[in-house]
């Protein structure tokens, strides 16, 4: 029997292996970029994302979920999955590449529905740094989770913990993402910035005081400015080479000025009061105020999550898989977040080929990149294209008001009800 379980795990591993490769390499292996492509898709293989980072407001906003929609969506973190649900979707099938993101998404769903009560559930994610939590595991979850989400977490880390112990130690501190989190306010701290001062403000005003004193002048040091000029300096934010040469706009911006630009965003221009990224980012955890928590996590929102967690299916896969195999005219709404950015013409071709086919009457697409660019026209066929329409004033106004702050460009698509 263990000897199955291995075999399985092992199995989901090569999944992942095999999905991020497809995905991201596009040069030979011996070649500079192909040893980049490969340094970043080994890096992926594990946890990426304990939070994701798009704002499940705007998404919402932008999808305008109705009663009977099906909406397909990458999992990532499963934060924004679980939040569509408060929209009553009729159903939503989460997909990803990353096996580690599929077993948190199911545990998400799964605490929603088996945990005994809000206050349990958000001790569990909210806070996610006590050692309760891994006694609610052991009681409530693991004899409910199916077997692949059990062996995950139940599976032992480089230090021969379980992995669901990350729970009573901080889980926003783990995988790719939280490591880079805590990696940047060491650098901070040796460069005397530091970082959690932006949680002592009690205004916008006193955010934008604080950062132009205390944060913004470290952007300048040449040392950050060096190592921000290598693509795998944001590996762990999940940035691929092909998305960090979108992002310093192909040669032609230094990373550290755009990214200076996204964090001054992050720290000025939204109340700290509604904004769970701020807290992620300055304080590396979740400010315990409800107007500060995902949708998901919010006490008012949990007997509807609770209710609707059923209407999720997660899968390991890509989207154009799952898209070749799904019956025309199936799908309502599409969130593809920023991975479009790492694919190719043909892949992108191909993908919308199996959008557009998909599409129920009146689909919207939504998705993200890291440069403010259009990314589809003259890449993807005219033909394809004429069937939609984007809207670019709404598309300007969401990623303005997109809480993450991260992206250069949000976009929404429409298909149009006449040819």
């Amino acid at each position: 029997m263990q000897r199955l379980a291995r075999g399985i795990t092992a199995g989901l591993r090569r999944t992942t292996e095999t999905g991020l490769s497809n995905a991201v390499h596009r040069h030979p292996a011996l070649s500079p970029a192909g040893f980049l492509e490969r340094l970043f898709t080994k890096a992926f293989e594990g946890l990426v994302y304990p939070q994701i980072w798009e704002d499940p407001l705007i998404d919402m906003e932008a999808l305008a979920i109705k009663p009977g929609d099906h909406i397909v969506a990458i999992a990532s973190g499963g934060c924004n999955i679980l939040s569509y649900l408060t929209a009553n979707p009729a159903r939503i099938t989460a997909l990803d590449l990353n096996h580690a993101h599929i077993a948190l998404t199911r545990l998400k769903l799964g605490a929603a529905r088996w945990l005994p009560s809000w206050r349990h559930f958000a001790d569990f994610f909210a806070h996610a740094d006590r050692a309760a939590n891994i006694n609610l595991y052991d009681d409530y979850l693991d004899g409910l989770l199916d077997p692949s989400t059990r062996r995950y977490w139940q599976g032992r880390n480089a230090f021969g913990r379980r992995r669901i112990a990350g729970f009573a130690q901080g889980f926003y501190r783990t995988g790719l993402l939280g490591r880079f989190i805590g990696a940047t306010h060491m650098l901070a701290r040796l460069l005397r910035v530091d970082l959690k001062a932006l949680l002592e403000a009690g205004s916008l005003e006193d955010q934008r005081k604080i950062f132009e004193e205390k944060v913004a002048p470290v952007f300048q040091n040449r040392l950050l400015r060096f190592i921000l000029k290598h693509p795998a300096s944001l590996y762990g934010l999940g940035i691929p080479p092909a998305q960090y040469v979108a992002l310093s706009d192909h040669g032609q911006s230094a990373v550290a000025d755009v990214i200076f630009s996204r964090v001054q965003r992050l720290a000025c221009d939204f109340p700290l009061k509604e904004n769970y990224f701020a807290w992620q980012a300055f304080g590396r955890r979740y400010e315990p105020n409800q107007a500060s928590l995902p949708p998901y996590l919010q006490e008012q929102n949990f007997a509807d999550v609770r209710a609707r967690a059923e209407r999720v299916d997660v899968q390991q896969q890509s989207l154009t898989a799952f898209l070749y195999r799904s019956p025309d005219r199936s799908v309502d709404c599409f969130v593809f977040l920023d991975a479009q950015d790492w694919m190719n013409d043909a892949q992108l071709t191909d993908l919308w080929t199996q959008v557009d086919r998909t599409a129920a009457p009146g689909a919207r697409v939504i998705f993200r990149t890291a440069a403010d660019e259009r990314l589809l026209p003259g890449r993807v066929p005219a033909r394809i294209l004429k069937s939609w329409h984007y809207d670019e004033s709404a598309s300007r106004d969401m990623c303005r008001r997109d809480r993450s702050s991260i992206y250069g460009g949000f976009h929404l698509y429409t298909q149009r009800t006449t040819a």
